[in-house]
């Protein structure tokens, strides 16, 4: 049950029912307490919330509980590095967030151009002294010293993916747009990251596929669904968080009700629809590409399930959403959403979604 104070949530507090049914027995890390000890003494050793309202807020993200739970089996030390990884992420993510003055598109795109560099050539002086350079600086130099190249050539790109769509999001906001639905659904995976936290997950499970076999496009529509499936779930869990924004927030649930001219409350069953009906997908196509797979592809379809059965478990707990920071001073103490299971889709259909920017998905399905 929630435990938050003010004003209830325009879609509710009890989420509709999740249809995963991959998700409903997940496992978390057997080092998850030892690493997120160690991924908090990293955030105090290098101080990147500037006061302890904000360091609060922080780890109420819950990055080491659901990044231990979408990688339950891998190698300690990278999932060290991806939780802290993660933590930096969310106190940039606040800062892009903010609606401080002063902060716009173009001072998001240049930020974030000064990042990726920073990223690919350490010792660039690119950003300004701050304490989340340090700890950058910090990330880098390690993340460069445990991945391959071609890794670190993956994680470079997923991070200017992951900036490119907060770029976008934050150019729609200050134009006012809310976007289409064809143009969010194409957007989803950059806004949510989704290659910066697939590369990690593969480093962390030691996974190394061929290019010809990870770039294919069967392997590359099932990353993309991955994605846009936890994109939609965070959409649900986050949804009370940024609900006071104006202009809305743009999420799954926004942009259906601005499109039909509804009440998000109305727009909600639509919106776990289209998710459901991805998730049916997700599943078609990975028992398909499990036919015949190696090892290597095999553990890699299997990693892509704990990224999302992961994300929900772990977005569950997290006061960050479950007690949001618009209606309470501070993270309430065991805050969380009850997590429901459906047996079945909402939505029973195996035909593409009507959104033309993710038809292709359907189209790597054998006849």
């Amino acid at each position: 049950m929630i435990e938050t104070t003010h004003r209830p949530s325009a879609i509710g507090w009890r989420l509709p029912p999740f249809y995963c049914p991959i998700a409903r027995d997940v496992d978390i890390h057997p080092a998850a307490e030892r690493i997120e000890e160690r991924a908090v003494a990293w955030i105090d050793a290098f101080g990147i919330y500037p006061d302890a309202t904000e360091r609060a807020w922080g780890l109420a993200g819950n990055a080491a509980e659901y990044t231990c739970r979408m990688i339950p089996h891998g190698d300690e030390e990278p999932i060290l590095l991806f939780v802290e990884w993660n933590y930096w992420a969310t106190a940039l993510d606040d800062w892009h967030d903010s609606g401080a003055d002063g902060i716009t598109t173009a001072d998001i795109t240049d930020h974030s151009a000064r990042l990726v560099r920073s990223l690919e050539a350490p010792g660039s002086a690119m950003l300004p002294p701050s304490p989340l350079t340090t700890a950058l600086d910090d990330l880098v130099v390690r993340t460069r010293a445990m991945l391959t190249p071609f890794q670190l050539r993956r994680f470079a790109d997923g991070a200017r993916d992951w900036l490119f769509g907060a770029g976008w999001q934050t150019a729609n906001s200050e134009r006012r747009v809310m976007p289409a639905l064809n143009d969010f659904a194409a957007m989803r995976g950059s806004m949510n990251g989704t290659r910066f936290s697939v590369t990690f997950i593969e480093v962390a499970n030691d996974i190394r596929l061929p290019p010809d076999v990870l770039y294919s496009p069967p392997v590359q529509a099932l990353t993309e669904t991955a994605g846009f499936i936890v994109g939609c779930d965070n959409d649900l869990f986050s949804y009370a968080k940024e609900d006071h924004l104006d202009p809305p927030d743009q999420n799954l649930v926004n942009v259906l009700a601005h499109r039909d001219g509804c009440s998000p409350a109305v727009a909600l069953p639509a919106a776990v629809a289209i998710r459901d009906r991805a998730m049916t997908l997700f599943l078609t196509l990975r028992q398909q590409l499990a036919r015949g797979a190696d090892d290597e592809l095999r553990r890699y379809l299997e990693s892509l399930g704990h990224y999302i059965s992961g994300f929900i478990h772990g977005e569950s707990t997290a006061g960050r959403y479950a007690s949001p920071r618009n209606r309470n001073a501070l993270p309430v103490p065991g805050a969380r959403y009850g997590i429901r299971w459906s047996t079945k889709p909402s939505d029973p259909s195996t035909e593409p979604l009507p959104i033309p920017a993710l038809a292709w998905w359907w189209d790597q399905l054998e006849d």
